[in-house]
């Protein structure tokens, strides 16, 4: 969402051992610093219509919580937050393996046989491309096995926003997929 389509470049991803290197032609606004990336900090997207879309696909949140996010999540998967380079007419972020992945991945090419690495956690993103369901289709599922699920509970278990949530809802209820019984303490009724 952030890249400069403008530039041509393509987003450069290199793998290695112990790390991922991404690198990206986008620059950050206007008398940003690194500090201020990764402080809190307004959302100002590169590329507004783009960032409206992953937006409305519940990928995203209205405003700059991306830094946080992808720091959650390393530390959810026990790695260090990333390292950020703004000083190469882009971005680059380098995200470090844990030394037990090192390690392992080690141990296996030493060995001759692979051993094998615990799969990451699929993003909603990896997930969608990988042919898992659609975010409309989780939402039904969930409703499906829990009717009297509200707005924030849908959104803490798929992981996505609030605001994802109602968007899809919308949608759900403009294509009578889905029918609201009573207000707050009522059910949703799964229609086709």
């Amino acid at each position: 969402m952030h890249k400069d389509y403008a530039s041509g470049i393509p987003i450069q991803i290199s793998v290695y051992d112990d790390r991922l290197v991404l690198w990206n032609p986008g620059v950050l606004p206007e008398r940003w610093t690194l500090k201020h990336l990764l402080g809190k900090h307004p959302s100002q997207p590169f590329n507004p219509l783009l960032a409206n879309a992953f937006f409305r696909a519940g990928y995203v949140e209205s405003w700059g919580r991306g830094i946080e996010k992808i720091q959650r999540a390393c530390q959810a998967h026990g790695i260090d937050k990333p390292a950020y380079d703004t000083d190469l007419s882009g971005v680059m972020v380098t995200f470090r393996a844990s030394s037990l992945h090192v390690a392992r991945i080690r141990d296996g090419a030493d060995s001759g046989s692979p051993t094998p690495i615990p799969t990451p956690i699929p993003t909603p993103i990896e997930g969608a491309a990988a042919g898992r369901p659609s975010t409309q289709q989780r939402i039904l599922d969930a409703l499906r096995a829990t009717a009297g699920l509200s707005g924030p509970d849908l959104a803490r278990l798929l992981g996505i926003t609030r605001d994802g949530v109602k968007y899809h809802i919308r949608r759900l209820k403009a294509a009578g997929r889905i029918r609201r019984h009573g207000p707050k303490g009522g059910y949703w009724e799964i229609v086709g």
